[in-house]
């Protein structure tokens, strides 16, 4: 029978499926259709992890047209109860600069079209997201990050896509907060909790968003996701390591008192 322990998203740039030993692919049949891609499952510093491309194999998917759903719903059914979410943003403050990383610690939700909960006639569920990140799994990646700039405790605004925002907009989303935007944390952080499964973002900042007023290349937002991915690669087998094998958090009760 399939397992993992740990599953990661891989976000633009990092789908790898050489970062695993022993690896192998499977499909995952889920009530909510079809997953983003197959799943990778191998072992990473003798953990069992499994790997899903978010946005599909070669990356053909838009962020408002990812499953998450599937996603989150395969993710459990392998056993899968911590989520590491590698993800590209952009920034809205000076001071976090492309080749940055940021973890988010609150969000914004932006979003329009997008199924946010796995709740459906006759079940209603209420779950609290007052911190929506689980923070036993945010210290392990901050921990890991030792070599990197970092910048913690952000709030990240998550647009629908797959356009950017405009001027006006991104002047109005540092007024209300935010400090990096992007386009795929929500519904999939909501899910996940929802699934009592922990969950924690590690965002690579590739630019300034559109209120810096500074134009940017695809070629060169390319080319800091690229150099973005290596570090994130290269910590997480430091991430694996210091993820305890029991969870001391509250994300496994998270159903516990939001049903009727």
């Amino acid at each position: 029978m399939a397992y993992a322990e740990i599953g990661i998203f891989g976000g633009t740039g990092v789908y790898d499926p050489g970062l695993l030993e022993n690896s192998h692919t499977i499909s995952v049949k889920t009530p909510y259709g079809k997953t983003s891609s197959d799943i990778m499952l191998g072992q990473l510093r003798g953990r069992d992890v499994a790997f899903l491309a978010r946005h599909g194999t070669g990356h053909t998917l838009a962020p408002h047209l990812i499953n998450y759903r599937a996603n989150i719903w395969a993710f459990q059914s392998l056993g899968i109860s911590r989520v590491i979410a590698p993800s590209a943003v952009g920034s809205l403050r000076q001071q976090i600069k492309p080749g940055h990383f940021a973890i988010p610690s609150q969000f914004i939700d932006n979003t329009k079209t997008r199924i946010g909960s796995f709740t459906e006639e006759g079940r209603v569920i209420h779950i609290s997201v007052a911190d929506p990140f689980c923070p036993e799994l945010t210290r392990c990646i901050c921990k890991a990050a030792q070599n990197v700039t970092l910048h913690d405790n952000c709030t990240y605004i998550c647009i629908e896509g797959p356009r950017f925002s405009t001027k006006a907009e991104s002047r109005i989303y540092q007024i209300m907060g935010a400090h990096i935007i992007g386009m795929t944390l929500v519904p999939e952080c909501q899910l996940s909790r929802e699934s009592r499964i922990c969950y924690a973002s590690v965002s690579m900042v590739t630019d300034y968003d559109v209120w810096a007023d500074v134009p940017v290349t695809a070629k060169e937002v390319a080319s800091v996701i690229s150099g973005n991915s290596r570090i994130f690669k290269e910590m997480l087998p430091d991430i694996i390591d210091s993820i305890p094998s029991e969870r001391r958090c509250s994300c496994g009760t998270a159903l516990d008192d939001a049903e009727f």
